[in-house]
C-alpha cells in the first residue's frame, strides 16, 4: 500500500512541496501534504491536459474488448464442457497449448493480420484481437463441468435447445467465474500498452496508458501532476474490483468445490 499511499499524498501537493516536503516514511508529516492546502486542482489540470480524451478510450476499449470476451467465451466453454463433438479433447489440448506462447511472440503475426484488414489506427484493432483467449475458456470449462448434466438433460426433455439451456440454466450458476474474467479482460485491456503504441498512429484512439506516458514526460519536474494523472488511471480498475469483489471471492471458493 505504501506506493500507492505515497502517489494520493504527492498527487494533493503543491509544486513547492514536492520539493521541500518528502519522506519515504509514512509516519513522518513531509511524507503527507499540507492537510490545510489540499491540491485537488491538481487532478483538474491533468484532466484537461489530456487525460480526459485518453480515459475516454480506455473506458470504451476496455468495455468493448470485456464484452468480446464474454461472447466468444461462454458458448466456447459450454461447448467444450457439455457437447459432444468429434475431436474435443484434440482441440481443447490445443486451445490449451497456446498458453505457453508468450504474448510477445504474437505482436508481429497480429500487427500483420491487422494491417491487412486495413485496422491500423481503429478502434477494431485495439479490441479484436483480445476478444477471446485460452484462459478464459478455460477457466469458465472447469466452473461449466461442475454443473450436473441431469440438470440440464431436464432441460433439454422439456424442449429446451443448447444454447436455451446454456443461457437460462449454465449462465446464471457461475456469475461468480463470469465476474472474473470480465475483471481480468478489463484490467489487460485497461492496462495495455506495447500494442496500443505499435497499432495506433494518432491520438484518436490512443488509450490511457499511451496518454499518461506521454504526459508523464510533458508534465516534467511536477510530479504532483504526473502523480493526479497516475491516480486516475488507477481509479476505475480499483472501482471494478470493489463491485466485483465479492464475486469473484466466491468464484474462487467454488472453484476447489466438487459436485
Amino acid at each position: 500500500m505504501l506506493p500507492l499511499l505515497y502517489m494520493v499524498a504527492t498527487s494533493l501537493k503543491t509544486y513547492g512541496e514536492t520539493v521541500t516536503r518528502v519522506s519515504s516514511n509514512p509516519f513522518h508529516p513531509f511524507f503527507w501534504p499540507k492537510w490545510n492546502n489540499l491540491q485537488f486542482v491538481n487532478y483538474l489540470v491533468s484532466w484537461q491536459e489530456g487525460i480526459g480524451s485518453y480515459f475516454r478510450n480506455s473506458v470504451i476499449i476496455s468495455t468493448v474488448t470485456t464484452l468480446g470476451i464474454l461472447v466468444t467465451s461462454i458458448p466456447a466453454a459450454y461447448a467444450f464442457s457439455k457437447l459432444r463433438f468429434w475431436g474435443k479433447n484434440t482441440l481443447f489440448t490445443i486451445l490449451l497449448l497456446t498458453l505457453m506462447i508468450p504474448e510477445t511472440v504474437l505482436t508481429i503475426p497480429n500487427y500483420l493480420t491487422v494491417a491487412a484488414l486495413g485496422w491500423i489506427d481503429s478502434l477494431a484493432a485495439l479490441t479484436v484481437p483480445f476478444m477471446a483467449g485460452a484462459f478464459y475458456i478455460f477457466l469458465l470449462r472447469q466452473f461449466f463441468s461442475q454443473i450436473p448434466n441431469a440438470l440440464l438433460e431436464s432441460a433439454r426433455i422439456d424442449g429446451a435447445t443448447n444454447f436455451r439451456t446454456m443461457i437460462s440454466i449454465s449462465i446464471p450458476l457461475v456469475k461468480g467465474p463470469l465476474f472474473t474474467i470480465s475483471f481480468l479482460g478489463f484490467t489487460g485491456a485497461w492496462n495495455a500498452l506495447q500494442w496500443p503504441l505499435v497499432v495506433t498512429l494518432t491520438e484518436t484512439w490512443r488509450p490511457l496508458t499511451v496518454g499518461l506516458l506521454k504526459f508523464m514526460s510533458e508534465a516534467g519536474p511536477e510530479s504532483q501532476l504526473r502523480m493526479a494523472g497516475a491516480a486516475i488511471a488507477l481509479l476505475p480498475i480499483v472501482l471494478v474490483y470493489i463491485v466485483a469483489q465479492k464475486q469473484i471471492t466466491d468464484a474462487i471458493t467454488q472453484s476447489g468445490v466438487k459436485g
